[in-house]
């Protein structure tokens, strides 16, 4: 069974399902910030790990697998939640490799009916230093509404590269004034704080949830 930490009212309409990313656990600081900015804005918030993270609390250090070689782990942290007893709307996504792994499963979970929607907080559109390994071939034609937090620093994918991956049309990119790959910006640079940036996040995660079916 899926191992959960969990965030906000066990009552909330919709859960969001987040993974976390390559090299940081699900409580890390970044992802226990956006988990709580989330629950604050009325979600329950579910975060999960990755059978390599979760070996890492054992001291097994073992690195990062191929992303594809996780989507049956994702597949299955909706399924252990959905026997847990949580119902309605469900959101699913993650930090950099756990939004990547979710948005390799949303379409195959949507046609099903499990779930509303994707969100994807500093998606790795391609390795640092390496603009032409892009991660965008699934991007292309999906079909689940997705909402893409990005920074305007993220070395993962800028702006101006974003600009011209040709996208589906349900996804949506919100850039975040000068924020990094953790979307935290320095305040002396753009006058935003990372808390700032998390509450425009959940509160437009939550508007966009109102207009799924």
């Amino acid at each position: 069974m899926t191992t959960f930490l969990f965030d906000g009212d066990d009552t909330a309409p919709t859960t969001i399902l987040l993974a976390h990313g390559a090299g940081a656990s699900m409580d890390s600081p970044s992802m226990t910030a956006t988990a709580k900015a989330l629950a604050a804005s009325g979600f329950q918030v579910a975060r999960f790990e990755f059978h390599y993270m979760a070996a890492r609390r054992y001291g097994h250090r073992k690195p990062p697998p191929r992303a594809e070689t996780v989507n049956p782990e994702y597949i299955k942290a909706i399924a252990d939640l959905r026997a847990r007893g949580v119902t309605g709307k469900l959101i699913i996504g993650g930090k950099s490799m756990g939004g990547r792994v979710a948005s390799m499963v949303a379409d195959e979970m949507f046609a099903k009916g499990e779930i509303a929607g994707l969100v994807c907080l500093g998606y790795p559109f391609h390795p640092p230093a390496k603009p032409e390994q892009l991660r965008t071939k699934h991007l292309v034609g999906l079909k689940t509404s997705t909402l893409i937090f990005q920074g305007t620093r993220d070395e993962f994918g800028t702006k101006d590269e974003v600009a011209g991956y040709g996208l589906s049309d349900q996804i949506e990119v919100v850039w975040l004034e000068d924020g990094d790959h953790d979307l935290k910006p320095r305040k002396s640079v753009s006058g935003f704080s990372t808390g700032d940036h998390l509450k425009t996040l959940a509160e437009t995660v939550r508007d966009w949830v109102q207009d799924l079916d």
